[in-house]
């Protein structure tokens, strides 16, 4: 199976999609460097999900990535069966479902494990399940969390609500230790035109090897809901010249 397309081995865009014409035409501004974004809480049961999403695959060479919606957990066993039946090249998946997601789509999807801030440099909240995220968070050292989600078999962490820069020396402390320790990286949550650039210079300067942003809400126009692909041309700009 074919991995996603990084560009230049190091960064991938994911953007939301509402159209195969869309998302047909946020690959090719791209230049295939993207992974488009399809949201298994907009369906209304996983038999549904996996006959239109195989529509997607097709017009963008399987570059879509199954997502949970917004964070949901509650979705995460409908990403997880979606995701074994169709088999795209990027899954979002809760830091506690990342072995069942494994077994069921196989070896070949780049699959993300989520955690979130916690407000502590350093650390991060690896409690995002639907159970355990309304229990007490479980805050763990970064370089813990990687490597709990490595045995998962994930390859990256989705480091998400970030709100932006807000959460600034806590998101360089997590780009040090994916960093140093392999391991991939998404930032997401309120990334948009203005600090995008800003954002991945500090995830490329701390050395991830893949960095996938996700860059959602602040590019899709409110009227249509498809992603504005001006806006895509943009954040592609902004991608070659951080990434030399």
């Amino acid at each position: 199976m074919e991995k996603l397309n990084f560009y230049k081995g190091r960064v991938c865009l994911n953007c939301l999609t509402n159209s195969v014409d869309n998302a047909r035409a946020i690959y090719e501004a791209a230049q295939g460097h993207v992974a488009v974004g399809l949201l298994s809480v907009n369906y209304p049961d996983v038999k549904s999900a996996v006959d239109d999403m195989k529509k997607y695959q097709t017009a963008v060479d399987n570059n879509i990535s199954v997502g949970l919606g917004a964070g949901n957990p509650g979705q995460w066993k409908a990403v997880a069966e979606i995701s074994g039946q169709i088999k795209p090249k990027h899954i979002n998946q809760t830091f506690t479902a990342g072995g069942y997601t494994r077994a069921k789509a196989g070896e070949g999807p780049f699959l993300n494990s989520m955690v979130a801030p916690c407000g502590k440099p350093g650390f991060v909240k690896v409690s995002t399940g639907p159970l355990s995220k309304d229990l007490e968070p479980a805050i763990v050292p970064v370089n813990t969390a990687i490597a709990m989600a490595r045995e998962q078999g994930a390859d990256s962490l989705k480091y998400f609500p970030m709100g932006g820069l807000k959460v600034r020396e806590e998101l360089e402390a997590v780009a040090k230790a994916c960093g140093e320790t392999g391991f991939g990286l998404e930032p997401t949550g309120g990334i948009d035109l203005d600090n995008f650039k800003e954002i991945l210079e500090i995830v490329v300067a701390a050395g991830v090897e893949h960095i996938i942003p996700h860059v959602y809400s602040s590019i899709i126009d409110k009227e249509t809901g498809a992603t504005r692909i001006p806006d895509v041309l943009a954040l592609y700009e902004m991608i070659k010249e951080v990434v030399k």
